[in-house]
């Protein structure tokens, strides 16, 4: 099935030039945090891209100073049904990691959270000199999901990863591109960004492609596996005090008082 048009909501913009598609995070106020409806636009997105016969390398960025803040903590309140949440964005890791595309993150001011695990989810990661990234879930009492502990292991491997976690330091991209988290620096974005589309576009895409598909379903069952612990343990991170001070703390601007408790 060839599909020319995709389905573009008030919070993810699409452009479609050829093969390329470009994915437009849209909460620019919100440095493009996500919502649970956002998120389950963005999966059924995913789903269309999938089934395109036109589309063969798909662009991920964020519209105004960041990439994407992750998920929305204002959304996270106490009726918010986590387990379900969790289901979705745990298809939308599988769903990224093993889009039959070639997929780049152009990142640019901050990626963190869940904002980072997306980036990572994608074949290239570009960002811009000046960008900072933070997998900083334990600022919240909360654990890395979108599948981040799969794809920092895959990364950093079982160490770094670890330490990159418990920090939750907030890394300038040279930094990153120094320990291996992104692929390559630039100081403008947009024209290196094009500059390794066109490239592509040179090469046998299809092969590219096919290549790709046969690393990511020698790791699908891995990816899984890691989403499955990460739903349980974001679920019991959530019934913890620390959690609760955390989100407080964030409400009100302060540093949180953790008690491992």
């Amino acid at each position: 099935m060839s599909i020319t048009t995709l389905s573009t909501t008030e919070y993810l913009e699409v452009a479609i030039e050829g093969k390329v598609a470009t994915i437009a995070f849209n909460r620019p106020a919100s440095m493009n945090a996500f919502t649970p409806e956002m998120f389950h636009n963005f999966h059924q997105l995913l789903q269309e891209i999938r089934i395109s016969e036109t589309i063969q390398i798909v662009i991920f960025k964020g519209n105004g100073n960041a990439f994407c803040s992750g998920a929305d903590i204002k959304t996270m309140t106490p009726n918010l049904d986590i387990a379900k949440l969790m289901d979705l964005v745990s298809d939308i890791a599988v769903a990224l990691y093993t889009l039959p595309k070639i997929t780049i993150a152009a990142v640019h001011g901050a990626a963190a959270g869940g904002g980072l695990s997306l980036a990572l989810a994608t074949d290239y990661i570009i960002a811009q000199t000046t960008s900072k990234i933070a997998m900083n879930f334990n600022g919240i009492g909360l654990i890395p999901d979108v599948g981040a502990h799969f794809f920092l292991l895959q990364k950093l491997g079982e160490a770094k990863s670890k330490q990159l976690i418990w920090n939750a330091k907030v890394l300038p991209a040279t930094k990153a591109f120094d320990i291996g988290l992104i692929d390559e620096l630039a100081d403008d974005l947009q024209t290196a960004v094009q500059a390794k589309v066109d490239d592509w576009l040179q090469k046998p895409l299809q092969a590219l492609i096919q290549s790709k598909q046969i690393m990511t379903e020698v790791h699908r069952d891995e990816l899984i596996k890691i989403l499955t612990l990460e739903k349980n343990g974001q679920i019991k991170m959530r019934q913890t005090a620390d959690h609760l001070e955390g989100i407080q703390a964030f409400v009100k601007k302060r540093k949180p008082l953790f008690k491992g408790e």
